[in-house]
């Protein structure tokens, strides 16, 4: 076993995966600036970004833990790189847009309304179809942490990071629970749809309401087995979260 060395600071294996995090971090963190600047407009369509080599200088980094962070954004669709042409962004109808990165950083910067309601009409479209699928085929462990998740979000809020997470489990389960692996396969993208809404919404407010009340009534619908009570539980939970944002509806 390797032991660790007080003078150097630790075993070798210690080091190379210190750097090896730290790397990580750093392309990542490149990724997320362009990112946000991508999808917030500040680089349109067809603009060419700075060379790696100038990028690199001017920031300080290496080469490679820039050339990283292009690959990330290029594996979602919002560069693509070619010889001699440099790193251009594309159009935006090729961006992956419930990618979860760039749902996050579409709200870190400011969404437009038609972003906001693109997404709420697509939750509209999937989830409340989902609600009653889940209704029928849900089993008790995921009826028990779809309870457990209620529970957090009454303890923490959604004011807070922990109850957020709940609410983001609490939707994921329920998608989970239809046993329909394609709508299973877009539980990263709504649970992630339902933080950043969540937090976009109490920018520069406090939440307008206590939105509990409403996942409760989807929970029972669900735990009861009441597939057009659960629908129709999960559209008047979006609706309300959207007018949330918007201001007031008849719902």
């Amino acid at each position: 076993m390797a032991q660790k060395n007080e003078q150097d600071g630790g075993t070798q294996a210690d080091r190379t995966i210190d750097r090896s995090d730290k790397s990580l971090r750093l392309h990542g963190s490149i990724a997320r600036d362009l990112g946000i600047a991508i999808v917030t407009g500040k680089y349109p369509p067809g603009h060419v970004l700075t060379s790696e080599v100038d990028f690199a200088e001017r920031h300080q980094i290496s080469r490679t833990a820039y050339r990283e962070a292009i690959r990330i954004l290029a594996a979602k669709g919002l560069v693509e790189s070619r010889p001699k042409a440099g790193t251009k962004i594309t159009d935006p109808a090729r961006w992956h847009i419930l990618d979860p990165d760039v749902l996050a950083w579409t709200f870190e910067g400011e969404p437009s309304q038609k972003a906001i309601d693109d997404l709420f009409e697509l939750r509209l479209v999937i989830e409340p179809a989902a609600a009653e699928i889940a209704a029928l085929r849900r089993t008790g462990a995921q009826l028990a942490q779809m309870g457990h998740a209620l529970e957090e979000m009454a303890r923490h809020t959604l004011a807070t990071p922990q109850g957020q997470a709940a609410d983001q489990a609490f939707h994921a389960t329920l998608l989970n629970a239809t046993g329909n692996a394609g709508l299973i396969a877009l539980a990263s993208t709504i649970s992630a749809a339902v933080r950043w809404t969540t937090i976009y919404k109490q920018r520069t407010r406090k939440l307008p309401r206590d939105p509990l009340p409403d996942h409760r009534l989807l929970f029972e619908a669900v735990a009861d087995g009441d597939g057009p009570a659960a629908r129709q539980a999960m559209q008047r939970l979006i609706e309300l979260a959207l007018a949330d944002i918007n201001g007031p509806v008849n719902v």
